[in-house]
């Protein structure tokens, strides 16, 4: 072998190593990219799970206050039921009060323009003193939690 033959097979080892390296690094790069991803849907994961861990709980309550509501609705005629009344409305309102502290919230419906992201068209009226698509009554509340619908509002719409 002669000097040039064994400098140009050092050359092409070089060559070939620094390929290597190169392909090594970028491999590398696209590991660290791809772990850093993970990390970052890990923590998005983890802080959705956080902010509505409450929503299973607010969703097998929302027929409690329903009840609660229409409880409260009912006209009592002797002092026994009245005093009964309210202490209903105090729990009632312990009971808002939590659910608000959960960020629970309740959806506004008459007046409003009609959203089907947020209302449900049961019924189509027409009526004075509203405009199209405003809502004319409330069958039912709706409820969000945060940002995030739990139950639409069930509501009558002006046609």
């Amino acid at each position: 072998m002669t000097a040039e033959t064994e400098e140009a097979e050092v050359i092409d080892e070089r060559s070939a190593a620094e390929v290597e390296m190169a392909e090594l690094n970028a491999k590398i790069l696209r590991i660290q990219a791809d772990y850093d991803n993970f990390r970052r849907r890990s923590r998005e994961e983890r802080e959705a799970a956080a902010k509505y861990r409450s929503q299973h709980v607010v969703e097998a309550l929302l027929p409690v206050v329903d009840n609660f509501e229409r409880a409260l609705l009912v006209k009592p005629e002797s002092e026994e039921a009245k005093s009964l009344l309210k202490g209903m409305e105090m729990v009632y309102r312990q009971f808002q009060e939590t659910l608000k502290n959960e960020g629970v919230e309740v959806i506004e419906t008459v007046g409003q323009t009609f959203d089907p992201h947020f209302h449900q068209a049961v019924m189509q009226v027409e009526e004075e003193g509203f405009e199209s698509n405003q809502i004319v009554e409330e069958l039912q509340k709706g409820y969000k939690l945060k940002d995030r619908i739990l139950r639409p509002s069930m509501v009558k719409v002006n046609a």
